[in-house]
């Protein structure tokens, strides 16, 4: 009787475990559409706790942080991110943006102020290096998707220096103020009025800080780094590359291989050392065999000897075109054509890609009025701390206005551009001032070499 109970015992047992097997391979997670390849969940466009705020970022100043220290590395160490950043760097800074003071329309106001208006900017710009400084800010506005530039003014001069964004973040006392979140201290009901940040735990006023956001709406306290959304991508495409490479020096490091069909150790080793040319001790004692063959050798093989070539089962193309498929995601984040970040020049032309109305133009069209509109507030705050110390006229901002050039994007014909500036500079459209910065020139340095070679040319 016991025998027959453990009988059925152990078969219920062992029915209940198939069953509870095949539901736990049928069971499907719905969590599973929000995960990523990695592991990572999705962060929700609704931050918890009602008030519907979208948020664009890590929901926690530490998600943040972690994903702004994954750029940086890709920024460092893979070749394509840092080919990207560079490209971005070049075309939208390029060889630096030209600032011109001159006078507001429809006010008469004197060419004197005007030039002592462009004596700050040109001061300010020495003394900050701000062609380096653009680009600076740039990089770090794609690699960490924000820059914080604070000033410092003695004298009427103006200094900028850059807080890390690392040092902006909420302190202890101020973790559970909603007006704090990420560091970033706003008006009650408008995070778009800033009135200051938490560096380093220490309260700084608003306007002593110009914060530059990047991939975010108006409405997000924090930026997000450029390759956010592919820095899978970026990872996916540096490993295959570096396995490529691996595999194809591997099979081409290995000449031949000899398969000795009937011979025992014993005799392959004797057959090793009677083909052997010398031999060698390695570090660790081993004695390596080295056969030297000159070229168009031929081999004779004995009866149950043969000879394999790896190297000619290389097909590194299949693998070039998954490369490639990757690089080509990564690029269309960056709207830019795959030649720019890839430099393989052979999948595009750089004339039929810069032309006004291509795509990678109008991005970096784009990008240049972002920032040259954040430029613009930079230099009407050294404006207004020269004006503050009386250097300047308190109402320069009624008489003054800065003009900003980028550098060209478009492929240009020099000849008929200059035969256009010509035409319009006859016509009365065009200022020398205007065609003296599309050319890259100072105006006033350019009058006076011609003044100084007039005066030489009559001595």
């Amino acid at each position: 009787m016991p025998n027959d109970i453990n009988t059925t015992l152990n078969q219920l047992r062992s029915r209940l475990s198939e069953a509870c097997g095949d539901l736990w391979h049928d069971f499907v997670d719905p969590r599973d559409a929000y995960a990523g390849e990695d592991g990572e969940w999705w962060a929700p466009l609704v931050a918890s706790g009602g008030g519907g705020q979208r948020v664009d970022t890590p929901l926690d100043e530490h998600g943040l942080a972690r994903l702004r220290d994954e750029c940086r590395r890709l920024a460092v160490h893979n070749e394509f991110a840092i080919n990207g950043h560079e490209n971005r760097v070049n075309y939208i800074v390029g060889a630096g943006h030209v600032y011109l003071a001159t006078p507001r329309k429809g006010r008469h106001a004197p060419d004197a102020l005007a030039g002592r208006v462009q004596a700050v900017l040109d001061e300010f710009q020495h003394e900050n290096r701000w062609h380096s400084r653009q680009q600076e800010v740039v990089r770090r506005l794609d690699r960490d998707g924000e820059a914080f530039l604070r000033f410092f003014t003695a004298g009427g001069v103006t200094r900028v220096r850059v807080i890390e964004p690392d040092q902006v973040a909420a302190p202890e006392r101020a973790r559970h103020d909603p007006r704090a979140r990420f560091g970033v201290v706003t008006e009650p009901g408008d995070v778009e009025r800033v009135q200051g940040y938490y560096v380093d735990g220490r309260f700084v006023p608003g306007g002593e800080v110009q914060h530059r956001k990047a991939n975010v709406d108006a409405n997000v306290r924090r930026g997000l780094p450029l390759y956010a959304g592919v820095r899978s991508n970026l990872r996916r495409a540096e490993r295959l590359l570096r396995n490529m490479s691996a595999v194809a020096e591997v099979q081409s490091a290995i000449a031949l291989i000899r398969r000795h069909r009937t011979g025992t150790r014993t005799g392959v080793e004797q057959f090793a050392d009677q083909a052997a040319s010398s031999t060698r001790t390695d570090a660790g004692g081993r004695t390596e065999r080295i056969t030297q063959y000159g070229p168009g050798a031929i081999l004779d093989a004995p009866a149950g000897l043969e000879y394999e070539f790896p190297a000619t089962g290389i097909d590194a193309s299949r693998f070039v075109a998954v490369l490639q498929a990757e690089l080509r995601a990564i690029a269309a984040r960056l709207v830019m054509p795959e030649f720019m970040f890839t430099s393989d020049a052979s999948n595009g032309s750089y004339a039929s890609t810069m032309v006004a109305e291509g795509p990678a133009v109008r991005m970096f069209e784009r990008l240049q009025a972002n920032l040259m509109q954040d430029d613009c507030e930079v230099m009407w705050r050294v404006i207004d701390n020269a004006a503050r110390a009386g250097r300047l006229p308190r109402d320069v901002r009624q008489q003054i206005e800065i003009q900003i050039t980028p550098p060209s994007l478009h492929v240009r014909d020099p000849l008929k551009e200059a035969q256009v500036n010509k035409i319009a500079h006859a016509a009365g459209v065009l200022s020398p001032q205007t065609w003296s910065q599309r050319l890259g020139l100072d105006y006033d340095q350019e009058q006076m070499n011609l003044k100084m070679h007039e005066h030489r040319g009559e001595q």
